[in-house]
């Protein structure tokens, strides 16, 4: 077959690629123009353009607040899971592995519950006596840990099983490195952009987490969508402002990870 016959078909491909990219950035694309119109409501195009809604929510102490809640909550959560999850993997597939079906099973245990009737649990259990975390942010860095243990471990799980963990360490252990030594200086490096995809994954699903955040701590510890709950009858504008600047912030993180993942190539 000629050249020439492969074109149609590959401009068709791209043409069909194109479209579902446009009808997939629509909203995103309408969001944003809507977060700068001065107004916007019985016109095809905005009346004007303006940057005020932005200036509004970023010197907003209390988005401030909510943000910087957000972030140390998930970046807690996503600390715990990696000191508990690596270590935890690395014996299951190194001394274990007959173990690795029985996890699979449990890891995915917090996915059967919704996330409602955990929470009414939680509410039950942690709402007073000695262990009263309800309204704290240590009962979400608990409840985001178990929410990320499945991508942790799924995405883990499969870097390890394609390095080939057992000879890797055998390998290292002929060279003379003892078992901490091979783990954390022969291993550890080769787990690098499996990790990096499971916290980017993590992060993104825990930073827009609602249900949970809602029940357990509402306004006493306010995060970045109970705040965006919060303001839902606010303007439009300024709202859609809030959601244009949580996608770019999670776009701009993912950027700069996988950046750093490429330069240590």
């Amino acid at each position: 077959m000629s050249r020439a016959e492969h074109r149609p078909v590959g401009l068709y491909h791209r043409v069909v690629v194109y479209i579902l990219f446009l009808i997939l950035l629509a909203p995103l694309l309408g969001t944003f123009v809507y977060s700068i119109a001065t107004s916007w409501s019985a016109t095809i195009l905005p009346a004007g353009f303006t940057y005020k809604w932005y200036v509004a929510l970023w010197s907003d102490p209390r988005f401030l607040m909510a943000f910087a809640q957000s972030l140390l909550v998930c970046v807690g959560a996503l600390i715990l899971s990696v000191v508990l999850i690596l270590p935890l993997l690395f014996v299951v597939h190194y001394h274990f592995p007959k173990l690795d079906a029985l996890m699979n099973i449990l890891i995915l245990l917090p996915f059967a519950v919704p996330p409602v009737v955990s929470s009414v649990g939680l509410l039950q259990l942690y709402g007073a006596g000695p262990l009263a975390m309800v309204g704290t942010p240590w009962i979400l860095i608990g409840c985001y840990f178990t929410i990320a243990l499945p991508f942790m471990y799924r995405a883990i799980t499969n870097n390890l099983q394609a390095i080939n963990l057992v000879d890797l360490m055998d390998a290292a252990q002929l060279l003379g490195a003892n078992t901490f030594q091979a783990a954390f200086l022969v291993v550890l490096p080769n787990l690098r952009k499996g990790l990096m995809i499971a916290l980017l994954l993590s992060f993104s699903f825990l930073f827009g987490e609602f249900v949970f955040a809602n029940l357990l701590v509402g306004t006493r510890y306010e995060t970045l969508q109970v705040y965006l709950n919060n303001m839902r009858n606010s303007s439009g504008h300024f709202n859609s402002a809030l959601v244009i600047s949580y996608f770019l912030f999670v776009l701009l993180l993912t950027w700069a990870a996988n950046r750093l993942n490429k330069d240590k190539d």
